[in-house]
Formats: structure tokens, C-alpha cells, sequence
């Protein structure tokens, strides 16, 4: 079983697949095999020793989604050196904090782009000795060298193998393994100190089946620690990993390489059911019943698959008539081979899950936090139940603290933040991490999360109030695609909206108005007055606390690159607030 990283990396080689990677090259996907796998990291590996760079060294990992990310993160793992990943994203200026608080001493970067970015800020980082690129790049600088030159094409000999392997066996499941530092919606990133024991365990105890059979696509950010550990599980039960372009090509990719499982975030799972819904409505009549037919049919199945029981006959029938003619063409779209979808990082719509699962295409949703490793709990086509994240892994103990507070113990939580004790000792008491997450534990062991402990809010009349259920209810709006609830010491909600530009091009269109400026349409009062409808229909049901009094329509989509989102897509709330300052003032002066 595998204890370390490095221990995994043997793992999964001796599958001997043909295809343990595949790459984006040339305009098609090519398989990278598993000896050719274990060759580049032995070869990259021996260059990190010849260079100088030893065991407990910390190595930025600046890059998106590609196979060098996982052959410069497996030698690492199999030297004893610190990953420090960092998101393509980031600013030269918030790549500068992240390099000087970890003390990198070789960064690694994919491209001319991002080493701009490093030769940007260098002068200011005295640890930081070297660049090894992806690309190739033009520079006459010494200190800077491509992964071609160090991996070449020669084979590994007896000796540089020997030494290779003993390397991977000196590993301890105690050695750090990896500094990551958390993207957060408020405050300075801290590092997160992971363990080779943590992240294994993370890898080896997931609930989730993966088959040597399944191919499975890697787009989400492998700086992200969600991503990073399912790449593990599948590299670990010996399936393909096959990287995504980028997040603009997912479905094209889904499309070549037919995968049949990954991850994504909510954000993702709702662009995708917004485009399905608009080239719905866009459809003849006919279709669009058909499709509406399809899915009721779907819906009347899932109770039925969910609990591991066969529908009755009528609805067998009917869904593989609606699977033939409606549901499969759908599935194609995505490639037409999941059996399943996982969700992180953020709240799923119970509507969104409904969804996919009427159409054959089931999200499990998983949660988990960088300091735990990735997984704290998930659904599995074995033990599932909607609006939850699932049973608790095996190995590690949850149990909900008086106030609510989701409290976890196990092997995945973290060694603590880097250099930071103080804040370490915040959340770790007695071994149980506090994940700053409210929830609760269902009869049947399946956990459900609430809110966002710092994110419950406190009207100026003392009542509370829990955002995200309101903002998942509200985007079942077809006119909401975000929405983002003020309360905090007001008199009374609000909410800040980002609506479906196009639905709201189409409803202007209807009613004569003129869209050719969003902001001016964004403040027509007749385009207000529908989406304030919208908001006191979906939240007419809540206690009158809660229900949002009036709306601010927001002129444009939240953004990773304006710093309204994380990279995994997460609303920087405050971030949001700040900017939209005034123009909440003024729903509360008006």
C-alpha cells in the first residue's frame, strides 16, 4: 500500500499502461506510456540532485494543467522535496509574497508568459536560484533552463536506476511534501503544510471507485489541492489522466478523449446547464417538449437508481425511449462515456444534481478543504444522497462542535500552516481541525453543509441569516447566474446579482427596450422589476428575515483576473462588496 507520494509514483508505473497520460500536441491527444512515465521523472529527478537541490528544498510549480506538472511533481515527491504550487493566475506581485514566504529555490513555470513574470519580481528574491521552463523560451540567462534538456530521450541506466529507486524508498510518510497555499476569499494566503502520509491517505482511503479501464480528465487547477489528490487517485488505480487544453476547451476535449469521470466545480456544472437551457429555448417547439419530456422521465427515475433499486417497468420503458431519442445526444456533448462526475470546492445546486442525474450523467458531490487533504467526506454511486457531500471517509472522525462547526481528526489533516503557529493553534485543538464550515450529520451518517461559519450574517434587528442557501435558490432562476446576498448589520437583505446576459438581451428584445449598452440595460426599471420578481418568488417561502427587499444588478460576470473570484471560482464576497460599495449604500439610502 502506498504510504508516500514517491511509494504511490511505483504504484502506478507497475500498471505498465500504455497510455498512463494523454497530451494535448499538435492538434491531437497522444499517449504518454507508463515507462516513458517513470523515465522522464527518474531523468528529472537525477537532475534535481546533480544540481544541488536536496531533500527538503522547496520548488515552486508555477503552470497550468499539463504533463510536465505531473512529471516535475512526481520527482519531486520521489526526491523529498516541498511542492509549492501557485496558480497561472496569480500577479508577479502575489507570485512575489507566496516565493518569499516559502523560500523557493528553484521555480518551475510552463511558459514565456509566466516566466515574465518570475524575471519580473527576481532581483526581490534572494533564495531563488533557478527556472526550469516547459516551453522552450528564448533567454541567455544561465540561471534559466527548459525540461527538454534536463529529461532528453536517454534511457536510465542499472545504476541511475538503482539510485532512483532508492531514492523513492527513503521517503518517509512523515517528510512534507507539499506547501499550499490557500487561495481564500479574504485575508493573506497561508501555506498549508501536507505530509506524504496526509496526501496518501487522502489517495488511498477516497471511497471513490477508479477502474485501470476509466480515462479520466484533469481540468481544474492542479494547484488546487482537489484536483492534485484525484489526479493522485487516478494515477493510483492505474487509469488515464488526460489533461485539458485549457478551461475554455473542456468540452472540446471531453469530446476527443471521452473520458469517464472528473471533477469540477459548481460554477463549471452551471455554465454547462445554461448552455443546454438556451439552446433549448432556442429549439422548435417539438424539442424543446421532447427534451422537457426527456428529462421529467429521468427525474422519475433517479429516486429509484439513487437508493440501488430497479424502477418500475413504465418508467424502465419510458426512460429508454427518452435516453434514445433525447438523453444519449445530450451525453454526447460531454463525450458520451461518464459514468460519473464529481463536484468540490464549493455548494452544488440540489437543482443541478437533479438535473444531471435525470440525465444520465451523475454529479457526486465531495467536500474537503486544503487542509485536510482534499477529502473530508463525498457521495458515491454506492451511498448517495442529494443535498449532502456524503459520508465521511474511512480513517478520518467528524463530529459537529455546539455551534454548529464542522470539527474533523484523521491522518489528511495538515502539519499546520507555514510559519505561522499562532494561527495553527487557532484551528487545531486536541488534533480536531475547525473547517470554519456549519453543518450537520443526517440519521444516516450523510453530512451536510449549511454555510460558511464567518459568512453568517447579523441583521441590525440580531437576526441571523445563512447566505448560500438563499444565492444556490436564487440561481435557479433562468435570469440569475450569480447571485450574492448583503445582510451584515443592514436593516434588512439584499442581494447583488449577476443575471444571464443573454436571457436578458432576449427579454429587452421582447419589450422593446435597447441593449446595446448592458450597464443602461442593467438599470432599466422594467428589467429591476424582473428580477426583484424573480428573487420574492424563490424566497417567498423563507422566514420574511430573510427574504432580500430589494436587488442590485451587477453590469458584468465576476472575474478571477478582477479578483471578485478564487481560482476555483469561489466569490470573493468582500472583494465583490468593496467594489459595489456605493451602489449598496444607495439601496439602503433610497
Amino acid at each position: 500500500m502506498a504510504e508516500t507520494l514517491a511509494r504511490l509514483f511505483r504504484h502506478t508505473i507497475s500498471f505498465d499502461k500504455p497510455d498512463a497520460i494523454l497530451t494535448k500536441e499538435s492538434g491531437e491527444y497522444r499517449p504518454i506510456s507508463a515507462s516513458e512515465l517513470y523515465r522522464r521523472v527518474g531523468r528529472l529527478q537525477l537532475e534535481f540532485k546533480e544540481a544541488g537541490v536536496k531533500a527538503g528544498d522547496r520548488l515552486a510549480l508555477l503552470s497550468e494543467n499539463r504533463w510536465e506538472w505531473a512529471v516535475a511533481d512526481f520527482a519531486m515527491m520521489s526526491a523529498g522535496l516541498i511542492n509549492v504550487p501557485i496558480y497561472s493566475t496569480l500577479t508577479a506581485e502575489q507570485i512575489e509574497y507566496l516565493l518569499q514566504h516559502s523560500e523557493c529555490k528553484v521555480a518551475m513555470v510552463s511558459s514565456q508568459e509566466q516566466l515574465a513574470k518570475i524575471q519580473q519580481i527576481w532581483e526581490k528574491l534572494p533564495k531563488l536560484e533557478g527556472v526550469i521552463t516547459f516551453d522552450k523560451v528564448e533567454s541567455d540567462d544561465e540561471r534559466i533552463v527548459d525540461i527538454g534538456k534536463l529529461i532528453g530521450d536517454d534511457p536510465l541506466s542499472a545504476e541511475q536506476t538503482e539510485a532512483f529507486e532508492a531514492s523513492i524508498s527513503s521517503v518517509e510518510p512523515g517528510d512534507l511534501a507539499s506547501l499550499i497555499y490557500t487561495s481564500g476569499t479574504t485575508g493573506a494566503p497561508k501555506g498549508v503544510m501536507l505530509t506524504h502520509g496526509s496526501l496518501a491517505a487522502s489517495t488511498r482511503d477516497c471511497p471513490i471507485e477508479i477502474f485501470a479501464s476509466d480515462v479520466c480528465l484533469s481540468f481544474l487547477p492542479l494547484c488546487h489541492v482537489a484536483e492534485r489528490v484525484a489526479d493522485y487517485v487516478y494515477f493510483f488505480n492505474g487509469a488515464t489522466v488526460a489533461y485539458a487544453e485549457s478551461l475554455e476547451t473542456v468540452p472540446d476535449n471531453m469530446r476527443e478523449v471521452q473520458p469517464t469521470a472528473t471533477i469540477g466545480v459548481p460554477r463549471f456544472f452551471e455554465k454547462v446547464h445554461e448552455k443546454v437551457m438556451a439552446a433549448i429555448e432556442a429549439a422548435p417547439p417539438i424539442r424543446q417538449k421532447l427534451f422537457h419530456w426527456a428529462i421529467a422521465v429521468g427525474s422519475r427515475a433517479t429516486p429509484y437508481i439513487l437508493r440501488g433499486e430497479e424502477p418500475p417497468l413504465g418508467i424502465r420503458l419510458q426512460r429508454a425511449l427518452a435516453d434514445k431519442i433525447v438523453l444519449s445526444k445530450l451525453r454526447g456533448r460531454l463525450g458520451g462515456r461518464f459514468r460519473m462526475l464529481f463536484s468540490g470546492a464549493a455548494p452544488l445546486g440540489k437543482h443541478l444534481a437533479e438535473f444531471f442525474h435525470a440525465a444520465g450523467l451523475p454529479i457526486y458531490e465531495a467536500y474537503g478543504l486544503t487542509e485536510t487533504s482534499a477529502l473530508i467526506s463525498a457521495n458515491t454511486p454506492e451511498a448517495v444522497k442529494l443535498g449532502t457531500v456524503g459520508k465521511p471517509m474511512r480513517g478520518l472522525e467528524v463530529r459537529i462542535a455546539p455551534d454548529g462547526e464542522i470539527l474533523v481528526r484523521g491522518p489528511g489533516v495538515m502539519s499546520g500552516y507555514y510559519k505561522e503557529p499562532e494561527k495553527t493553534a487557532e484551528v487545531i485543538k486536541d488534533g480536531w481541525f475547525s473547517t470554519g464550515d456549519i453543518g450537520e450529520l443526517d440519521s444516516d451518517g450523510f453530512l451536510k453543509i449549511t454555510d460558511r461559519k464567518k459568512d453568517l450574517f447579523k441583521t441590525s434587528g440580531g437576526k441571523y441569516i445563512a447566505p448560500q442557501p438563499i444565492e444556490n435558490e436564487l440561481k435557479t432562476s433562468l435570469y440569475i447566474s450569480t447571485a450574492i446576498v448583503v445582510a451584515e448589520k443592514r436593516k434588512f437583505p439584499s442581494v447583488m446579482v449577476v443575471p444571464d446576459f443573454e436571457r436578458l438581451r432576449k427579454f429587452a428584445t421582447d419589450q422593446g427596450l435597447p441593449s446595446d449598452s448592458i450597464e443602461k440595460l442593467c438599470e432599466e426599471a422594467k428589467v429591476v422589476e424582473l428580477v426583484q420578481e424573480e428573487v420574492n418568488r424563490i424566497c417567498e417561502h423563507l422566514p420574511r428575515y430573510e427574504q432580500p427587499k430589494k436587488v442590485l444588478i451587477l453590469h458584468k460576470e465576476l472575474t478571477i483576473a478582477d479578483g471578485e473570484l478564487t481560482p476555483t471560482m469561489k466569490v470573493r464576497r468582500r472583494a465583490v462588496e468593496e467594489r459595489n460599495a456605493a451602489r449598496i449604500e444607495s439601496l439602503y439610502s433610497s
